[in-house]
């Protein structure tokens, strides 16, 4: 596999990644299994709604399973050095409609922007990639073109 099949991650990202593909596994897993067990010796499973409800919780944490292993598998680790650009791993601080935000640049499957984490393939991440302290930045958003100015890389 080549690098632009790779998942691009950061150590943190990695390490949140594999905590949930451990807990999925080793804990969430058996005890899906034991509340199937449970409910299936209730009798009839045709009308048993714990047995059915029990047996789709086990295959969505079994799905969740399997595709947090391709993506630990597939996973590249970047380590952010440079500070003259922004890339995956930096926290960039942007001047937008008068204010200071400052946002870290993630792979796709650390994205969270409650926590002002964006993705680098996101429109604003794909625009913000390999940009400099002080250039400007035009982004198309739902509301209309939004223009951020890059402050500091760090």
């Amino acid at each position: 596999m080549n690098d632009t099949q790779k998942i691009l991650v950061t150590r943190d990202g990695l390490a949140e990644l594999k905590k949930e593909y451990d807990d999925l596994l080793n804990k969430k897993r058996p005890e899906m299994v034991d509340r199937l067990a449970a409910a299936r010796s209730q009798g009839d499973l045709a009308e048993n709604s714990e047995y059915t409800s029990a047996k789709q919780d086990l295959s969505f944490i079994d799905g969740r399973i399997a595709e947090l292993e391709a993506v630990l598998h597939d996973a590249k680790v970047v380590s952010y050095h440079s500070k003259s650009k922004v890339d995956v791993g930096c926290k960039v601080t942007l001047h937008i409609d008068g204010k200071k935000e400052v946002f870290t640049i993630v792979g796709e499957w650390e994205a969270d922007p409650m926590q002002k984490k964006i993705s680098h393939s996101s429109p604003i991440g794909k625009a913000l990639i390999g940009r400099k302290v002080g250039e400007k930045v035009e982004v198309q958003a739902p509301v209309g073109k939004v223009l951020y100015k890059i402050l500091s890389i760090e």
